[in-house]
């Protein structure tokens, strides 16, 4: 199957997990995780109308965004170096993986002096696992609070997460449902609207969205197995 044929085939589930959980299933953006991937399919997938491209490297987005037309947004989801930051900036629309006060800090001067106010959401390490960033559930709040006090060119618009791996994908749903919540008591917390739930990947998205996803990241179920990098 075609990268288009792929898309319009998860859209066709993301509308009947929508269904099964009484939601419309215009509310789930898919982010189309291109690691790996060359310019041409990348470009490919954007043809076909993906709500966004997701990279894990900044390194790669660079390599590759200036090469693919259109205003079809890029999310930065892998982890962010602080000396990356400035290079992050110029090619992210969004950064998904704000999990520590230095790095807000550090995007926050780097944007001072400016008009640019920068969407992004808090990794949140739901499973507590010590391979994985993102701040610790307990923590998010006062990071929230942080990057709504001092970081007026921050806007916190969601939080996202990367359960632990489980070859049933029904074990990610008390993760999901974790987040899920977490979004919720930091929305009351903040006074803001509902915050969006970047959660699911190609094995779990289904049940994600069953709990409230509103972004799915999803690469191998688009662009088939992951090419050597």
């Amino acid at each position: 199957m075609s990268v288009a044929e792929n898309l319009a085939a998860v859209r066709e589930r993301i509308a009947a997990a929508c269904a099964r959980a009484g939601r419309d299933p215009g509310s789930v953006r898919i982010v189309g995780v291109s690691k790996t991937q060359p310019v041409e399919t990348v470009a490919e997938v954007i043809a076909a109308g993906v709500d966004a491209i997701g990279e894990n490297r900044v390194q790669e987005a660079a390599a590759k965004r200036p090469l693919v037309s259109g205003a079809t947004p890029w999310h930065l989801i892998g982890p962010l170096q602080r000396n990356k930051a400035a290079a992050a900036l110029a090619l992210f629309d969004l950064i998904e993986t704000i999990h520590r006060v230095e790095i807000a800090d550090r995007l926050e001067s780097l944007l001072t002096g400016g008009d640019r106010v920068l969407p992004v959401f808090l990794e949140v390490n739901v499973g507590g696992e010590e391979a994985k960033s993102g701040v610790a559930p307990a923590e998010a709040a006062a990071l929230a609070d942080h990057v709504g006090r001092r970081c007026r060119h921050l806007r916190l618009t969601g939080v996202m997460t990367v359960p632990p791996y489980d070859p049933d994908p029904r074990r990610s749903r008390p993760h999901f449902a974790a987040l899920r919540g977490i979004a919720a008591d930091l929305a009351v917390r903040l006074g803001t609207g509902p915050l969006e739930l970047s959660m699911g990947m190609s094995e779990d998205f289904e049940v994600a969205v069953e709990e409230g996803a509103t972004t799915v990241r999803l690469g191998r179920i688009l662009f088939g197995e992951r090419r050597p990098a």
